[in-house]
């Protein structure tokens, strides 16, 4: 189990910081700029991973943890909605909250594409690691 705890925290790190920095510094980095809502001029990529890392310990632990049964890829899916739900909450309609953007609806818009597509690929990638660990109740069934 521990193997696949850590493989699932790697995998949440290998998917999303390519992923994010990609999207918000590369491809979306115009958009993002004219919207006003990342006012710093050189990001702190380091702080970034060292939140990607945290965010992978904590979701991998938690799929392990909370999974019915052994894992698939659909179960997997499942748990990136939810997942994916919870921190969209936070990062994009608390942020919007907070901080004078230019366009409300693109980034709603783009962020929520974002956190789809990475949620999407997380759940797809933990649910494939933890396919053949029992999950905490695979005797009740």
């Amino acid at each position: 189990m521990k193997r696949t705890y850590w493989l699932g925290a790697l995998a949440y790190l290998v998917v999303t910081f390519p992923f994010a920095f990609v999207w918000h510094l590369v491809l979306f980095k115009d958009v993002y700029d004219r919207l006003g809502i990342f006012n710093r001029e050189e990001p702190i990529v380091a702080l970034g991973f060292v939140a990607i890392l945290v965010q992978g310990l904590l979701l991998s632990y938690a799929f392990g943890r909370f999974r019915q049964r052994s894992s698939s890829l659909k179960e997997g899916l499942k748990f990136g909605l939810i997942a994916g739900v919870l921190l969209w909450s936070s990062q994009v309609i608390a942020a919007a909250a907070k901080h004078e953007v230019s366009s409300l609806p693109t980034w709603l818009a783009l962020e929520t594409a974002y956190f789809a597509l990475q949620f999407a690929l997380v759940g797809v990638a933990l649910g494939w690691i933890y396919r053949r660990t029992p999950g905490r109740h695979a005797d009740a069934v």
